[in-house]
C-alpha cells in the first residue's frame, strides 16, 4: 500500500528513507527511523513541555490533574491550546456548571462541540470516582498506581463515552510533561502512553514499511470500544522502537509518532 501524502518535515524525511531502503524487507532503515522520531519527538517535546507549564502556571490554585486532563483533550485535537479553554474544563471537572461547560464548548475543532462535552463529562464522572493524589508524582511508580486506579475505573460495564484509548490515558502523559527530569527516566511503558489516533496511524505505517513486526491493536478512533489489551499491546510497540538507540525516552518515541502519524497541514508549522 502506497504511504500516506507527506505533509509535513517528518514525513517527508520518513518518505526519502523509504526510498533509499537498506531494512529489513526492503523498508527503511531502522536505525536512520530511530534517529527520526528521536529528532521529531525531542522537538515537539519542547513545546509540550513549555505548554504544560504555562497552563499550570496560571492556574496554581487548580487540582493540577484537572488541568492536564484539560491539555490532554487539545493535545488530542478535540479543543485548541489556550488558556480560556484550560481554564474552564479544568473547573468542570470539580464543578460542572453550565458556564464553563459553554466556554469549553465554544473551543472546538471539525469534531464539533459535543466531543468536547462528552470528554469533559466522561472526566467528570471519573474523578468523582477515583481518589488521585493531591499532587502530581514525583515518581514514575506514583504515577503507574495512580494510573491504574483511573483505568480500574474505566475498565467498568459503566465507561463514559469518549474516554477511549486517548482520554484514559493522555492525562498522564501531559503529567509527565511537567517534570522533565522524570520523563526522561521512562524507558518502559511503566507509565502507558496514549495508543490511538497519529499514534496508530504511525505504528500502522511501520509495520507496513517493515520496520514493525506486528502491526498496533485496536482501533484510532477515541469513541470506539474501550480495549485495554490494545494499551498493553502498543505500548510494547512504543518500547519496541525505543530498543537499540541511546539517548532518549518513550515520551520522545511516542511524539515523533505523533508526527509521523497526524494529518494536520498545520503540524508542518510547528517546529
Amino acid at each position: 500500500m502506497p504511504l500516506p501524502k507527506p505533509i509535513n518535515e517528518t514525513q517527508r524525511r520518513f518518505h526519502e528513507l523509504c526510498r533509499l531502503g537498506g531494512g529489513r524487507g526492503g523498508g527503511p532503515a531502522r536505525t536512520k527511523v530511530q534517529e527520526l522520531l528521536h529528532w521529531s519527538g525531542s522537538s515537539l517535546n519542547s513545546i509540550g513541555r513549555r505548554e504544560i507549564a504555562d497552563h499550570l502556571a496560571a492556574y496554581p490554585d487548580f487540582n493540577p490533574w484537572h488541568v492536564c486532563y484539560a491539555m490532554g483533550l487539545s493535545w488530542g485535537h478535540f479543543a485548541p491550546i489556550n488558556l480560556e479553554f484550560t481554564g474552564a474544563a479544568a473547573w468542570l471537572m470539580s464543578d460542572w456548571n453550565g458556564d464553563d461547560l459553554a466556554i469549553a464548548r465554544r473551543h472546538h475543532f471539525e469534531r464539533g462541540p459535543d466531543p468536547v462535552e462528552e470528554s469533559l463529562s466522561g472526566g467528570h464522572t471519573l474523578f468523582s470516582k477515583v481518589r488521585l493524589p493531591d499532587e502530581l508524582p514525583n515518581t514514575l511508580n506514583g504515577y503507574r498506581d495512580a494510573q491504574q486506579r483511573w483505568l480500574g475505573a474505566i475498565i467498568s460495564r459503566d465507561r463514559p463515552r469518549y474516554i477511549g484509548s486517548w482520554n484514559a490515558t493522555a492525562m498522564f502523559m501531559v503529567a509527565l510533561f511537567s517534570n522533565p527530569g522524570l520523563a526522561d527516566t521512562l524507558t518502559t511503558p511503566i507509565v502507558l502512553l496514549p495508543p490511538g489516533g497519529p499514534i496508530f496511524n504511525a505504528l500502522a505505517i511501520l509495520h507496513q514499511t517493515k520496520v514493525l513486526s506486528r502491526p498496533p491493536s485496536g482501533t484510532e478512533l477515541d469513541d470506539e470500544a474501550f480495549e485495554p489489551g490494545a494499551l498493553y499491546e502498543n505500548n510494547a510497540l512504543i518500547e519496541e522502537l525505543h530498543k537499540g538507540h541511546a539517548g532518549w525516552n518513550l515520551l520522545d518515541v511516542h511524539s515523533g509518532l505523533y508526527m509521523l502519524g497526524t494529518r494536520l497541514p498545520q503540524s508542518d508549522t510547528w517546529f
